[in-house]
């Protein structure tokens, strides 16, 4: 009998990839990563799994390493942990009769002026918004709106390219900046001008037509949108409760989600709840392993479930407050050193501390998911000792960065 592959289109090199691999393991699926290079996965090493180099951004070289492997395996299911390839995911389940997502609605979600037509279109309350291709447009589009904006580009992940501008100089200087050299896109030039809604932000994690849960994050410093701290569940009366979830199933419909996780962010404005992106994919680390400490439910397994086709259960089976804190640096430069994280992951309630860099690493701020150094994250049965756990395992960690010189 042949053995059972899960095959993966790439992974996550410091988020969710190895946690996908380790879940289709403890499901009993052999994990295969197809990549155009796999070693840049060092988990990949580390867990002792299967890695094959291909093509990645060609289907049609998928296509043919997936029907070679089905002669040695029986392909289970073909999922991705990025978003970049999950409508590539959705086309290849297609080609072979496996449960996967809507390609169209994949790739029409992905586009964000595409994905803010349907949901204008579904009702949905979002924030004003028009597509500029250059520096005139972007001009006339915020002018239009009334500043502040928000600049994006309307193909792109993790806050990669987006800044709140505040005053035309900013809109010209960040225009400048995304259709320059130093910004690469994803697909050809276009941006996103965004009317900026204002009030608190929260995350709503959702698995089929399912509201497992809704966070509420902070972020650390404008005019960027990096994410400080995460709090789930959020601080929410009943009444908007229900009023989120609802918007956000309507999201889906929209959209046609209705397959898989998605991951909605929306504000809280004097008008009620505006959704600001729907991103159609997990959330990206640590906001599974929240979820897991707060409802007792594992999304990355249960997602792995769906798509090799076996019976899923999202119960909750705890209710507890969990948390996360991003380590965030207040300067570019050099980092001399960081330590304390064993002494935070010590402090009773820490579930995870965990460091992306190494002393000596150049720290270059962009203002995007990239900014962050670590995190810590906490749980425990109420909220306000989450947060205490939380602020002292914070405290335990300390770093030094020596600034860089001004360039000449």
């Amino acid at each position: 009998m042949a053995t059972r592959a899960l095959i993966f289109v790439e992974g996550d090199p410091t988020g969710t990839g190895h946690l996908f691999i380790q879940a289709a393991q403890r499901l009993g699926v052999h994990p295969i990563t197809l990549s155009a290079d796999p070693a840049q996965y060092e988990y990949i090493a580390a867990e002792s799994t299967e890695a094959i180099r291909v093509d990645t951004d060609d289907i049609d070289a998928l296509i043919n390493e997936c029907s070679r492997l089905g002669t040695t395996y029986d392909i289970a299911g073909i999922t991705s942990s990025l978003e970049a390839f999950y409508a590539t995911v959705g086309k290849l389940c297609r080609h072979f009769g496996l449960p996967g997502p809507n390609p169209e609605s994949i790739e029409q979600c992905c586009d964000k002026f595409t994905q803010r037509q349907l949901l204008a279109e579904a009702g949905i309350p979002i924030p004003a918004y028009r597509l500029a291709t250059d520096g005139a447009d972007v001009q006339s589009a915020a002018a239009d709106i009334g500043l502040p904006v928000v600049l994006k580009p309307a193909v792109g992940a993790g806050s990669t390219g987006v800044r709140l501008c505040r005053n035309a100089e900013e809109v010209a200087e960040h225009t400048n900046y995304l259709l320059g050299e130093k910004h690469i896109w994803r697909s050809s030039p276009r941006i996103l001008v965004e009317e900026f809604a204002q009030g608190p932000l929260y995350n709503v994690y959702t698995m089929g037509n399912e509201v497992i849960g809704i966070s509420a994050a902070e972020f650390q410093r404008p005019p960027y949108f990096v994410c400080r701290e995460t709090l789930l569940p959020a601080p929410l009366t009943d009444d908007e409760y229900k009023r989120i979830a609802d918007v956000s199933l309507t999201c889906l419909r929209g959209l046609g989600l209705g397959w898989g996780p998605t991951n909605i962010e929306l504000r809280w404005t004097k008008g009620g709840p505006v959704v600001i992106e729907v991103n159609p994919r997990l959330a990206g680390a640590p906001h599974p392993h929240l979820v897991q400490l707060a409802y007792g439910v594992d999304l990355i397994a249960e997602h792995i479930k769906l798509v090799i086709g076996d019976e899923w259960d999202l119960r909750k089976r705890r209710s507890h407050t969990a948390a996360v804190r991003s380590l965030l640096p207040d300067r570019d430069g050099i980092l001399d050193w960081i330590d304390g994280d064993s002494r935070a992951a010590a402090v009773s309630g820490v579930a995870e501390v965990k460091f992306f860099v190494e002393p000596k690493t150049l720290i270059v701020r962009k203002g995007d998911y990239r900014d962050k150094i670590g995190y810590v994250v906490a749980a425990s049965p109420s909220r306000a000792r989450t947060e205490a756990i939380l602020q002292r395992a914070v405290e335990l960690i300390d770093w030094s960065i020596t600034p860089s010189p001004p360039p000449l």
